[in-house]
């Protein structure tokens, strides 16, 4: 019986360190992991704080879900349950990684003043998103105080000291949705940290941000880009984001986004989707709310065998 229970306890043992080591091993932000590996990612906008839609998604096949609380309440509690129902432990236990499969981000409404903005990141990062879409980016010095509100301050001797943090320490429902005991460590800017799981990102959606894109991707900490077509279009003057002018400013930013080794997204569905990664475009999104419909999973199906993950 003494040697039935020493096997137990030594196979356990084995299985917790085995776990460990996965869980440590492998990224917790699986975006970056997909931007490090040269690997497009696909994802969808959610409106729906729901718990079904969060259910759905997580085991939609998607890569991340950009939440938009720039468009629908800005609501935290709502955020906070959305997460819960995101939290798989089946696939924690079968993966043996707390990698989420489907990584949530959040749009913040706030954009350009300060207090407001700072105040909006710290919230949604303390209940544990992987990161900020950050609105209406148009100049340098929105982005850097983007950035500076993802961060948190680092400690004297830091080599990545600069741009200095803002985001004020209280990560309670971080730490357990993360899962993990060095959050600390870990929640900083990609790539700025390289061991940073973080990502701070743009919204270019207005000429003048495109104007002044070769300014704004120097940024220090900026983890990708994100352009709107139809603000971009509106601030343009065009009806249309199928506009030539428009696609003319789109290409504009991904140019200086593949000369600058910054992952840069933009919208598409089923008959954009292959173009677009073969544009070479990082990341996308593939539909919006009401889980994977049938033309958002088509898109998705496309966009997979065009980056050659299918």
């Amino acid at each position: 019986m003494k040697i039935k229970k020493a096997l137990v306890t030594a196979l356990l043992g084995t299985l917790f360190v085995s776990f460990a080591g996965a869980a440590s091993a492998q990224r917790v932000n699986k975006l970056i992991e997909l931007f490090e590996n040269n690997e497009p990612g696909f994802g969808i906008l959610s409106f729906d704080y729901s718990l079904n839609n969060a259910r759905s998604l997580a085991t939609s096949g998607l890569d991340f879900v950009f939440i938009d609380m720039e468009h629908a309440p800005f609501d935290v509690e709502r955020l906070r349950e959305f997460l819960l129902g995101m939290t798989n432990k089946r696939l924690i236990l079968e993966k043996g990684s707390l990698q989420p499969d489907v990584v949530p981000f959040v749009r913040i409404p706030a954009a350009g003043g300060a207090e407001e903005l700072i105040a909006q990141a710290k919230q949604v990062l303390d209940v544990g998103v992987f990161g900020i879409f950050f609105p209406a980016i148009h100049t340098r010095e929105q982005a850097e105080l983007a950035v500076r509100a993802t961060r948190y301050p680092q400690y004297n001797g830091a080599p990545d000291y600069e741009p200095t943090g803002l985001r004020g320490r209280n990560p309670s429902n971080a730490v357990w949705y993360w899962g993990i005991n060095d959050y600390h460590a870990k929640a900083d800017v990609w790539p700025l940290d390289p061991q940073g799981e973080l990502l701070a990102m743009m919204f270019i959606e207005s000429a003048e941000g495109v104007e002044n894109i070769d300014e704004i991707i120097d940024v220090p900490g900026l983890g990708g880009i994100f352009i709107g077509p139809s603000d971009l279009s509106t601030s343009m003057g065009y009806t249309s984001p199928a506009a030539p002018q428009v696609e003319e400013a789109i290409q504009r930013v991904l140019r200086a986004c593949l000369d600058n080794d910054v992952p840069c997204a933009i919208t598409t569905g089923q008959n954009s989707v292959e173009e677009r990664i073969e544009q070479g475009f990082s990341f996308v999104t593939v539909g919006a709310d009401g889980g994977l419909n049938t033309g958002a999973a088509n898109a998705l199906r496309l966009g997979r065998e065009a980056g050659g993950r299918d």
